[in-house]
């Protein structure tokens, strides 16, 4: 079976074209600058075969247009005719409480996405753009939704309501929800078997640390808490948005500056996190040359950022009573070794010690980096969504043929 993965972000479509019986990416690419100027599609195939092609790309539906029209090139493709593709699954950010698990895409689907816009108002119209280009484009394809919040739908109520009036809840569903679930499910279950240890017996905190960044408590198998909330803003510093504030500090923020709601939330989500701080850029990697070079500001967000980490892995351990695996991964936890050291050290009093020499240049690489006397294993793991993702497609369609 081969099966596209699809990520629709408001300008942007991520995309891999998987064939599911050898587990391989036959092709991967983005489309980027949707209805923008200089709009484009680059791809890599997996005998590595590269392109970038330029065009006016209006809308969603064009962009979907020119991967399938790619995919099946003779000069750039891997596949002779768009028959081959058996079905396409979907990353959606959010499902709310309708959506524990990944679903079939029907109308009552879509209908049940589509509820879920005021709550993700970034992100799920863009899902929603991919699903309805693939059914204009490509109208007898299953098609599969993968989202981010079902894997925390396992947290308990203490843990994902807000200390608001109830009304609040029951009437706009305001909670915790989550997100990085699909991420969550990849990296704790891989390292789990390359580790050779039982999931359901394991308390693993996993640190999905890349722009947007977040943490999740998983006890066997299980998410019982994470950082983000109602929306990606809550939590860890991030790239660009502020994680954690006192809504005091918000409130007065809104009225000395005098901020409508648009501006207010622009201000948490663009300009705050580690470019707010430093003043220097979302990049870590920027931001570490900007401390090297005596950036005091660069040296500050650093510091911020590994220290509300270790806050959120300390407050978990306490809440699973214990801690035996701490998992990096995200395009910052996957590369950062500065970072990583910055979030492990002195956490020796959990029983948890970094091997330096294994972490120092480690990147996007599967590996152990805790020392064998270390109690808690501390592990990176790449992340693979988009297999996740064609793997629940896979099952979910192969039960309904």
């Amino acid at each position: 079976m081969k099966i596209l993965v699809l990520n629709c972000g408001s300008s942007s479509i991520k995309f891999q074209l998987i064939d599911m019986k050898i587990k391989d990416v036959m092709s991967k690419g983005i489309v980027e600058k949707i209805g923008l100027k200089g709009s484009f599609l680059k791809n890599e195939r997996n005998d590595g075969d590269k392109v970038r092609l330029e065009g006016e790309i209006l809308d969603h539906q064009s962009g979907i247009e020119y991967i399938l029209g790619l995919l099946t090139s003779k000069k750039h493709g891997c596949i002779s005719n768009l028959n081959e593709i058996n079905a396409v699954g979907h990353r959606v950010a959010h499902g709310g409480e309708q959506f524990k698990q990944s679903a079939y895409i029907d109308d009552n689907v879509i209908q049940q996405i589509s509820k879920c816009i005021e709550l993700a108002p970034l992100h799920n119209p863009a899902n929603l753009k991919g699903i309805e280009a693939m059914k204009n484009l490509m109208p007898n394809v299953n098609q599969v939704a993968v989202f981010d919040t079902s894997f925390h739908q396992t947290m308990p109520d203490y843990s994902y309501m807000y200390a608001i009036p109830y009304s609040l809840y029951t009437k706009y569903g305001v909670r915790r929800y989550g997100f990085h679930g699909t991420s969550y499910r990849y990296v704790t279950q891989k390292a789990c078997d390359k580790l050779n240890v039982n999931i359901n017996t394991q308390r693993i905190i996993a640190c999905h640390l890349g722009n947007g960044a977040s943490i999740a408590a998983i006890n066997c198998g299980k998410s019982v808490d994470t950082s983000m909330g109602l929306t990606p803003v809550e939590g860890l510093i991030m790239g660009t948005r502020s994680g954690d504030l006192d809504l005091g500090v918000f409130t007065f923020i809104m009225h000395k500056e005098e901020l409508g709601y648009a501006t207010a939330n622009t201000l948490i989500n663009k300009h705050s996190g580690v470019l707010g701080i430093s003043g220097v850029s979302s990049d870590m990697r920027e931001i570490e040359e900007a401390a090297e070079e005596g950036n005091e500001r660069a040296k500050l967000a650093l510091k911020m950022y590994d220290y509300r980490v270790k806050k959120y892995i300390g407050a978990y351990t306490a809440a699973m009573g214990g801690l035996d695996m701490l998992i990096f991964t995200g395009g910052i936890g996957e590369n950062a070794d500065i970072t990583r050291r910055g979030i492990c050290n002195n956490f020796e009093y959990l029983g948890m010690e970094l091997d330096d020499e294994i972490n120092t240049g480690l990147r996007s690489k599967f590996k152990v980096i805790s020392k064998e006397s270390s109690k808690v294993k501390i592990v990176v793991v790449p992340t693979n969504e988009e297999l996740i993702i064609a793997e629940d497609t896979q099952k979910i369609v192969s039960n309904i043929e």
